[in-house]
């Protein structure tokens, strides 16, 4: 079985662009909403996602939303606590491979560290 895992060296979550997350309002509150947009870069990259080193510089404290927790989840999405594992391992997919391409480096990493076959899972 498959465990979901944040793997060092994506960041693929720090890719903040609203213009790819038009459902924010969806899910966010609007505190979090203000919070989560004042987060985003020129670029669209979180301002303290260091993309050099690829790690967030304020993991420890970072916000709610930046968390891959069953309450935080449930809050935001409706995930019940047993099915967060595979919801999680499905939205890190997509958006890895919304940010670093389907066949990308991130993408094996990411399948081999959680215990998932890439190919056929990266093809869902």
């Amino acid at each position: 079985m498959a465990n979901w895992m944040c793997i060092q060296g994506c960041g693929a979550c720090c890719n903040l662009d609203p213009r790819d997350r038009p459902d924010l309002e969806d899910y966010l509150t609007p505190d979090d909403l203000a919070l989560y947009l004042s987060l985003v870069g020129e670029d669209g990259w979180c301002i303290h996602y260091d993309t050099a080193t690829r790690q967030c510089r304020i993991y420890d404290d970072r916000p709610s939303f930046c968390r891959v927790q069953p309450d935080t989840f449930e809050a935001m999405f409706g995930i019940a606590p047993e099915d967060l594992n595979d919801f999680a391992i499905a939205c890190c997919q997509e958006q890895i491979s919304g940010v670093y391409g389907e066949g990308g480096s991130e993408m094996a990493s990411f399948c081999t560290q959680v215990g998932l076959d890439s190919d056929a899972e990266s093809s869902r």
